[in-house]
């Protein structure tokens, strides 16, 4: 499963870029507008630094709009990825990025049915959101099962990106369930790390060497 990073801090990009471990990036307007810089500036300097993809949302609601944005952030870089809502004007997008040649990202996805639409239009990658639909009293995960069987029963290639990751328990859900990429805030890829008996054994580990004579 790809791991990507949802942040536009350029800090932690860096950061976990040298671990090796990072296979991509999202953003969006929420998300840059923190760094207080120029939006395609950022997503330029992110795309500098990630080999893979780096998905860039556009603002426009409208399908002109949404296709003049569109085409301009994937000149940016070659592995910036469009990302677009899901909607019928933002499909309608996603076929004509497709039909151009342009990776796509659709995003706000909530149910298998809207998946399988995305998937039709030709997305590179369906965003579902696990989180909000927890918020809300529904299985996120169970959401990521079906799109999974829906993709497998007719072939389609578009890949399953799970976000509004909120904890370490749905990075291992969605990784079980066949997603094949996540997206989730450094403060929970750094949680994936930490475990109480790992931490009791190196410290063990420590203690011991104290006394090896190296």
């Amino acid at each position: 499963m790809n791991i990507f990073l949802d942040t536009a801090n350029i800090d932690e990009i860096k950061k976990v870029n040298e671990l090796g471990l990072l296979d991509g990036i999202t953003t969006n307007p929420s998300i840059i507008s923190k760094s207080g810089r120029k939006f395609t500036e950022v997503i330029k300097e992110i795309a500098s630094i990630v080999e893979g993809p780096v998905s860039a949302e556009v603002i426009a609601t409208d399908y002109e709009g949404m296709i003049k944005e569109g085409v301009e952030l994937a000149a940016i870089a070659d592995n910036v990825v469009v990302k677009v809502p899901l909607n019928m004007v933002g499909l309608k997008a996603v076929n004509e990025f497709t039909n151009r040649g342009i990776a796509t990202n659709v995003t706000l996805c909530f149910s298998a049915n809207q998946a399988l639409l995305a998937a039709k239009a030709g997305a590179t990658f369906i965003s579902p959101f696990l989180g909000r639909l927890d918020d809300v009293g529904q299985d996120g995960l169970e959401l990521i099962s079906e799109i999974r069987e829906m993709y497998d029963n007719y072939g389609y290639e578009t890949e399953i990106l799970a976000a509004s990751i909120r904890h370490p328990i749905h990075f291992k859900e969605v990784a079980l369930r066949g997603a094949d990429c996540v997206t989730l805030p450094y403060s929970v890829f750094a949680q994936l790390f930490q475990h109480p008996l790992t931490d009791l054994g190196l410290q063990k580990f420590i203690e011991d060497s104290k006394s090896i004579n190296w």
